[in-house]
C-alpha cells in the first residue's frame, strides 16, 4: 500500500485518539464515577477520509442518530438512524441510509435501509480463490511485468433496498427473523477514459485489456450476466442470542440460520437459486469489563439453481450486523484483498481478543478506548461452476496455475473509541500471510468486526 494513502486513510482515528488525548487530564478522574444515562436524542459523526492514486480523495461524513427513550434500557437505543453520503474525486460513492428498531412495530425489530453504491474500480480476481492468480506485478506500475493498476478491477453501480425483521419465539433469546431484499446491478470494464481525465503523462493508465473483460471474452462469465441485472431475495430464519451487550459483547451467544431464497417468480428469471446462511459467534469475560476473547464462524453457500456471477461476492448477516460486500477486506477476512475468495460456497472465521483499557467521561459523554488483535481465516469450498471457450485455452493457462485451494489468512490489531456505548470508531491495521492474498490492509470505519 502507498505510503501516503496509508497516513490519510489512518487520520480520522489518530484525531479522535488525539481529542480525547488532549483532555485526559480534566477527565482521567471519572473512571471511578458511574457512567451517565443516556436519554432522548444523541448522534455520533466521523468524517470519511482516505486517498487512492486512481479513485482520488474520498470526502463525506458518517452519522448516526440515536434515541434512547426514558433512558431505562440504556445502552440499548429505542432507534437508530445511520446516514452515509462520501465520494471520490473521481467518482465513486456511497449513498446509505439505514433504520434500526425494536419500538416502531411493537416486539419486532425492523431493520430497513436504502442504499446506491457506486465502484468504478471494484475488486475482481476472478472466481474459487486460489484457483484464480493474484500476481502484483501486473499492476504494479514499476514492475516489467506490468498491465495496469486497474487489471484486477471492474466497474459496478448497485442499487438496493432491504426490510428484515424479528420477532420473538422464546422470550428474547429465539427469534425468527423473515425478510426481503432487491438489488439493482449494473456491471462493466473499468471506464479508463474518465479515470485519466487531469493525469499528468506518467500518471496516465493504459488503455488495455483487463481480468474482467478477458474472463467475458474467455466465456467465464456469460453475456447475459455481464452487464449484471436485478435480483430479489426472500429470507426466512431464527436466530439465538444470549449476548449482555450488543455493540460489543463480553459474554454470550450468537447463532443465526438463515435461508434465502431468490425464486423465478418475481423477477429472478432463470437465475434463481437458494443458499443457506449459518453464523455463530460466541463471547467470553476473561477480566470482568475489561478483557475479553471472541469468535466468529461461518458457512454461506448455495443449495440450488444458478446464481449469477454477481451475487457471488456479498456476506449475509442479520441486524445488526448487515450484508456485507466481499469474502476479504474489512468485514470478513482482514488483509485479505476484498472479493479474493468468491464461489458458491465460503466459509471463514475470526478470533479476536478486545481490551478495553480506558473508560470516562469527555464533553458529557461515555467513552471507552479499547484495543484489539485478531487472526483471520476463510475458503472457498464450494467451486463456482463456468464454462471456457477453448479458443482461448492457452491464453486461460497463463494467468490460472494448477493450484489448490487453501486457507486465506490474515492477521492484526486495531483501535475503537467507543460514545455513548453504540458509537464506535473503528481502525484497524492488517497483514496477509500469503502475498498471492495481497499485503498490508488499512480499514476505518465504525464498530467492532461481530
Amino acid at each position: 500500500m502507498n505510503f501516503k494513502r496509508l497516513v490519510l486513510t489512518a487520520l480520522p482515528a489518530f484525531f479522535a485518539v488525539s481529542l480525547l488525548a488532549n483532555t485526559a487530564d480534566d477527565t482521567l478522574q471519572t473512571d471511578k464515577k458511574q457512567e451517565k444515562i443516556k436519554k432522548g436524542f444523541t448522534f455520533g459523526a466521523v468524517p470519511a477520509v482516505t486517498y487512492s492514486t486512481d479513485l482520488g480523495f474520498q470526502y463525506g461524513l458518517v452519522v448516526n442518530l440515536y434515541h434512547f427513550g426514558d433512558g431505562k434500557s440504556y445502552p440499548k437505543y429505542h432507534h437508530s438512524l445511520y446516514l452515509e453520503w462520501s465520494r471520490y474525486t473521481k467518482g465513486s460513492g456511497v449513498n446509505t441510509i439505514r433504520y434500526d428498531s425494536e419500538y416502531l412495530i411493537p416486539k419486532i425489530r425492523l431493520t430497513a435501509e436504502l442504499s446506491y453504491l457506486t465502484e468504478q474500480a471494484l475488486d475482481f480476481y476472478g472466481f474459487n480463490g486460489y484457483e484464480a492468480l493474484l500476481d502484483e506485478s501486473l499492476s504494479d506500475d514499476e514492475d516489467t511485468a506490468y498491465i495496469s493498476r486497474m487489471f484486477y478491477r471492474m466497474d459496478r453501480n448497485m442499487l438496493r433496498a432491504k426490510a428484515d425483521f424479528q420477532g420473538p419465539i422464546m422470550e428474547k433469546k429465539l427469534r425468527w427473523m423473515a425478510g426481503i431484499e432487491m438489488s439493482s446491478i449494473k456491471t462493466g470494464d473499468v471506464d479508463i477514459e474518465k479515470l485519466n481525465k487531469g493525469k499528468d503523462a506518467e500518471d496516465m493508465l493504459p488503455d488495455t485489456s483487463l481480468l474482467f473483460e478477458k474472463y467475458k471474452k474467455w466465456g467465464a462469465i456469460p453475456a447475459d450476466q455481464a452487464d449484471g441485472g436485478t435480483t430479489t431475495l426472500l429470507k426466512a430464519g431464527a436466530i439465538y442470542d444470549t449476548r449482555d451487550n450488543e455493540p460489543n459483547p463480553m459474554k454470550g451467544i450468537w447463532t443465526e440460520l438463515q435461508f434465502l431464497w431468490a425464486p423465478s417468480f418475481i423477477g429472478n428469471g432463470d437465475l434463481s437459486y437458494s443458499r443457506i446462511i449459518f453464523t455463530h459467534r460466541q463471547y467470553f469475560t476473561l477480566v470482568p469489563k475489561v478483557l475479553s476473547f471472541v469468535y466468529r464462524l461461518s458457512y454461506q453457500g448455495k443449495l440450488g439453481g444458478t446464481m449469477p456471477y454477481y451475487m457471488l461476492p456479498f456476506a449475509y448477516n442479520t441486524a445488526p450486523e448487515y450484508t456485507r460486500d466481499g469474502f476479504g477486506g474489512n468485514k470478513t477476512i482482514r488483509g485479505v484483498r476484498r472479493n479474493r475468495v468468491a464461489g458458491d460456497g465460503v466459509a471463514f472465521g475470526n478470533v479476536e481478543f478486545r481490551w478495553k483499557f480506558y473508560r470516562g467521561v469527555v464533553w458529557k459523554q461515555n467513552v471507552y478506548l479499547a484495543l484489539n488483535t485478531f487472526f483471520d481465516a476463510g475458503m472457498v469450498l464450494d467451486k463456482y461452476e463456468y464454462t471456457l471457450d477453448e479458443a482461448y485455452r492457452s491464453e486461460w493457462e497463463k494467468f490460472f496455475p494448477d493450484t489448490d485451494e487453501s486457507l486465506h489468512m490474515g492477521y492484526g490489531g486495531g483501535l475503537h473509541i467507543a460514545i455513548n456505548e453504540n458509537f464506535i470508531v473503528a481502525a484497524d491495521f492488517a497483514k496477509a500471510v500469503k502475498k498471492d492474498d495481497g499485503n498490508l490492509g488499512v480499514y476505518i470505519g465504525l464498530n467492532f468486526l461481530f
